[in-house]
């Protein structure tokens, strides 16, 4: 069917087909125009080239720039939330901080190779404890209930406290035990 057609086209179309060759030196005036034409394109592809490069470079830094300020004003803009919600929760997160850091140099002051197991499980829980203030602190700031929030975060605070009073304990116990072991030794 598609032949037929095709060749129905061919028989309508007889002698409207142009078949004469072009004028002499057509080739080389065509040739010629291809060739000017070729170099105007160049010219205008570096100028836009040398626009567009230094410009889409200068886009991409503003652009990085941009998302490194959000993250860093959106970690302090949680602390200064939190803070005016509850100024009292800020100094106490400003007390328990403080304290907690001192008791952990004191725990990593005390590492020997009889504690560094009891030491490092102490640091996985005390970043799990962190985690968890930290979801707290966002709760607080989308509005949960402020109360038992403000309770949890002192609670948590506690909880680290309490751990590394008692790890600290601990190591103390081991010190101990292993000054005696090595008394009974030496006699």
């Amino acid at each position: 069917m598609e032949k037929d057609n095709l060749e129905e086209l061919f028989k309508n179309m007889q002698g409207a087909f142009d078949t004469e060759e072009p004028a002499e030196g057509h080739q080389m005036r065509f040739i010629e125009k291809l060739n000017g034409t070729g170099e105007m394109a160049n010219t205008v592809t570096k100028k836009k080239s040398w626009f567009w490069k230094p410009l889409s470079i200068a886009a991409s830094i503003t652009i990085l720039l941009g998302l490194a300020y959000g993250q860093l004003n959106k970690n302090t803009s949680l602390e200064n939330q939190v803070a005016q919600i509850s100024p009292e929760v800020a100094q106490s997160q400003f007390y328990f901080a403080s304290l907690i850091e001192e008791q952990v140099k004191e725990l990593e002051a005390e590492e020997t190779p009889e504690t560094k197991k009891i030491i490092s499980d102490t640091m996985v829980q005390l970043k799990t404890l962190e985690t968890d203030y930290q979801n707290l602190e966002k709760e607080l700031i989308n509005g949960g209930n402020s109360k038992l929030i403000l309770s949890a975060m002192i609670t948590n605070f506690q909880t680290r406290i309490d751990l590394l009073n008692d790890v600290l304990g601990q190591i103390e116990t081991i010190k101990n035990l292993k000054n005696y072991n090595d008394e009974n030794f030496t006699i």
